[in-house]
């Protein structure tokens, strides 16, 4: 009898065959399991401790597995799901993992009977394209300009959420914050990065009525002199600088040798007239504040306070550049290359404000402002974390519906209309495609289930009730309201979903099941080479004295 042939190495570890697969899916269940209860409005919280001893209270999903460190790499993929949902779309990244869970899940009962699980994904893509046609087919446009309807699906998105019980408070700031940046492209697009143009400022303290959306901006910085510069200047004319107002030391190490006591006087005087050649072609333009993001010398504040110019300095540049955008300054990186069309004049008011303990530049009043701060207050850092969580969602929401203005059903309408149809077309397929495919309509009722499951009411009969009035894929807006459980037409309740939010969802949900399907083999080793006769080494543990040596990495 021959050897067998080692091909492998010894330290490396094979897994192959229908075993994947249920380890996939097992491990892909049970993510989805501790996201279920945190979809929709009587969804539950969880509570996560970090590392630091910090900890989280919410019902985001994107923001309870960002927490979560997991091992098995099915998992990890499946935690790779909802951040991807969170940077496309912002919403429904609980759906899109209870989605993904459940559809593994039909899977495996045809894994177990042989199917080929090419077979399986081939009939999921072509239940996904039938379901994007039935979305198409079931949506309804709205007028973006109309306020009530867009503030109605906001609210219905944050309805699920924990701010949710301060009605209509996260919507109002989210659209404010969204319609004020939102730049037109031509062509009837509309272009909102919420991410460089809206900051959200967290302050502790007051209520979170106090809470608004400047029209302006705001930082946490105060006057380099607070007793000689103004603290408050009616339109103030603003210039932005990305320079150093002070004199430049040298690249590397410079001596200079000095025989005369002259000399070292001449070497401070221009030193000096250097920073007033400087501050001179700043004055020139008259400006009432000047902002750099540099450092700012004592003798440049001392020009600028005789001049009547309040300076501030060492800005962040992704503030200054929301500054530029507020008031319609251009940053400017030399002094020498200043114009007038540079000089801000789009503010109507510069004002320094202490709140709480810290002081706060607000450039508010603009004329047509681009960029905004979102100024949230609130009695606790653990609760400002969480209205900030929903306000971004709330926010990407708004944002979909400015560039994509269609409206799908919520509480699970959708899901059971796009189940109905699928179930009925599953009777037109023929071959071994037909099982998967009616297996993948029954899939997306785990929505709807989920709602009802949340809300403590019989699951059973509330699903059947529904099938019921789905049945031929009509009433497609009559869905389950997910505080009370109660069947109800989506359109008198106003509960709505963005269409990009749900397209996204099964286009995302049912690719990763696909992927995770096809994987039939996992090769782990170790990696890092190690002495011969060596075993693994014992994993040190860390005491308070190492922790506090260990190099802290930026953000």
């Amino acid at each position: 009898m021959k050897e067998p042939v080692l091909v492998l190495k010894e330290s490396l570890k094979r897994e192959s065959g229908t075993k994947i697969h249920h380890a996939n899916i097992q491990a892909s269940k049970s993510v989805s399991d501790i996201l279920r209860t945190t979809l929709g409005p009587s969804s539950m919280l969880k509570m996560l401790l970090d590392a630091g001893g910090g900890i989280v209270v919410t019902n985001d999903g994107n923001a309870i597995l960002r927490e979560i460190d997991v091992a098995h790499p099915a998992a990890k993929s499946m935690i790779e799901l909802s951040r991807t949902q969170d940077e496309e779309v912002g919403d429904g990244t609980t759906s899109v993992i209870v989605l993904a869970g459940e559809l593994l899940h039909v899977a495996e009962s045809f894994l177990e009977k042989s199917y080929h699980s090419t077979v399986i994904c081939r009939t999921y893509n072509k239940a996904l394209e039938d379901a994007m046609a039935v979305l198409e087919k079931i949506a309804m446009p709205i007028d973006v300009n109309n306020r009530t309807t867009v503030l109605g699906l906001v609210k219905s998105c944050i309805a699920t959420k924990f701010t949710s019980k301060f009605g209509d408070l996260i919507a109002d700031l989210a659209i404010d914050a969204t319609t004020t940046i939102g730049v037109d492209l031509g062509q009837g697009l509309r272009e909102v990065d919420i991410k460089k143009y809206i900051k959200v400022e967290k302050v502790p303290g007051g209520q979170l009525e106090d809470s608004k959306v400047l029209k302006g901006v705001m930082f946490n910085k105060d006057v380099v002199a607070p007793g000689k510069m103004k603290r408050k200047i009616v339109n103030p004319r603003i210039i932005l600088l990305d320079w150093p107002l002070e004199y430049k030391k040298g690249e590397n190490q410079t001596n200079a040798e000095l025989v005369r006591e002259e000399d070292w006087e001449v070497l401070l005087k221009l030193e000096e007239e250097y920073i007033e050649n400087i501050c001179v072609q700043i004055l020139k333009f008259k400006p009432d504040l000047v902002i750099t993001e540099k450092g700012l010398s004592d003798l440049a504040c001392h020009y600028f306070s005789k001049a009547g110019v309040s300076a501030i300095r060492r800005l962040r540049k992704t503030d200054n550049n929301r500054i530029a955008k507020a008031c319609g300054a251009v940053i400017v990186n030399r002094p020498d290359e200043l114009q007038e069309s540079d000089v801000g004049t789009g503010a109507g008011l510069f004002e320094v404000k202490k709140i709480g303990d810290d002081f706060f530049s607000f450039i508010v009043d603009c004329k047509e402002p681009k960029a905004c701060t979102v100024l949230l207050r609130g009695p606790s850092k653990d609760l400002l974390n969480e209205v900030e969580r929903n306000l971004q969602d709330a926010m990407s929401v708004s944002r979909n519906i400015i560039k994509n203005p269609k409206l799908v059903p919520g509480g699970g309408a959708t899901e059971l209309t796009v189940s109905a149809t699928l179930k009925q077309k599953s009777a037109t397929i023929e071959g071994i495609e037909k099982w998967p495919y009616e297996a993948a309509a029954i899939a997306f009722e785990v929505i709807p289930r989920t709602l009802a499951q949340n809300c403590g009411v019989n699951v059973i009969r509330t699903m059947t009730a529904l099938q019921g009035k789905h049945a031929n894929g009509e009433n497609a807006w009559t869905g389950i309201d997910g505080v009370t459980g109660a069947i109800a037409d989506m359109k008198e309740k106003k509960i709505w979903d963005a269409f990009n939010v749900k397209a996204q969802t099964f286009k995302t949900a049912i690719e990763a099941a696909c992927m995770l399907l096809r994987i039939d083999d996992i090769v782990s080793g170790i990696k890092k080479k190690q002495a011969p006769g060596t075993g693994p080494t014992k994993p040190t543990i860390e005491t308070e004295g190492d922790a506090d040596n260990e190099q802290i990495l930026p953000d």
